[in-house]
């Protein structure tokens, strides 16, 4: 009689089914790696063609046809929320650091508004793609201006809070400010992009100025006094995070359970 086989380490089913997702995972990262590809070259077309972007210039800038643009992005929608995505990670990406940076009020002010002027000066057709209706309704109901606006007032309301409790102030009155100066930061972003009647330094200058006076202002009712060029000692690390449509369902099942 022949002795049984024996077979050392995984069974062969076991093996079969780990380099099945073996194979998946890099089927995954290769899909996603052209989706990222595509989605530069987007940004290419809508630099060359403007906010009146179509699937074929896209197609015509990646070196594709339209069906195997369309096998990565289902529609014009989800193609521009992943422009908008790529809008907000470029975004952070630069104004993280700078409201967290260690300085003087009036300097970290000023560093945090230049960020955001540089993204509307260095992708203004990303910016106006994203941020005009005219445009945006037409293909999508996604709002990535509306979420970005949101997550940044609330971490602009957590660090107003903090600061203003620190002194000792109400901060009962740091949510409404908070998203007093991001609409007004949009507000003139929005104008200075069609006017261009100043420069990016001019405009985030005269935006500084505004946002400290209003600063001291209020500090000063409370018979505080912050000297604008010296570091305050609380510093507060600034996260902005996006909540993902799928995470957002996960919490409200949760919440539903319960």
């Amino acid at each position: 009689m022949a002795n049984p086989v024996k077979h050392h380490g995984k069974h062969p089913s076991s093996q079969s089914e780990s380099s099945g997702d073996a194979r998946k995972d890099r089927w995954r990262s290769h899909r996603e790696a052209r989706r990222e590809e595509f989605v530069d070259a987007a940004m290419r077309a809508l630099d060359k063609h403007g906010p009146e972007l179509r699937m074929e210039h896209v197609a015509k800038e990646a070196g594709i046809t339209k069906p195997v643009l369309y096998r990565h992005f289902s529609d014009k929608a989800d193609l521009y929320q992943a422009i908008g995505n790529r809008g907000t990670e470029i975004l952070f990406e630069r104004l993280i650091p700078a409201l967290n940076s260690e300085e003087a009020p009036v300097p970290r002010i000023r560093k945090s508004l230049d960020a955001f002027f540089s993204v509307i000066e260095d992708m203004p057709n990303v910016y106006r793609l994203l941020a005009r209706p005219e445009y945006r309704a037409r293909e999508t109901d996604s709002d990535v201006v509306t979420q970005d606006k949101e997550i940044i007032a609330t971490a602009l309301a957590a660090l107003l809070g903090d600061y203003m409790r620190a002194f000792g102030m109400d901060s009962g009155a740091a949510e409404p400010w908070a998203y007093g100066v991001v609409g007004m930061v949009q507000n003139v972003g929005d104008w200075w992009l069609e006017r261009q009647t100043m420069s990016r330094d001019a405009v985030v200058e005269y935006l500084t100025q505004l946002i400290w006076m209003a600063i001291d202002g209020v500090a000063n009712s409370h018979g505080v006094r912050i000297a604008p060029e010296r570091p305050l000692e609380l510093n507060k690390i600034v996260q902005l995070h996006r909540v993902e449509p799928e995470e957002t369902e996960s919490r409200q099942s949760k919440g539903g359970q319960g």
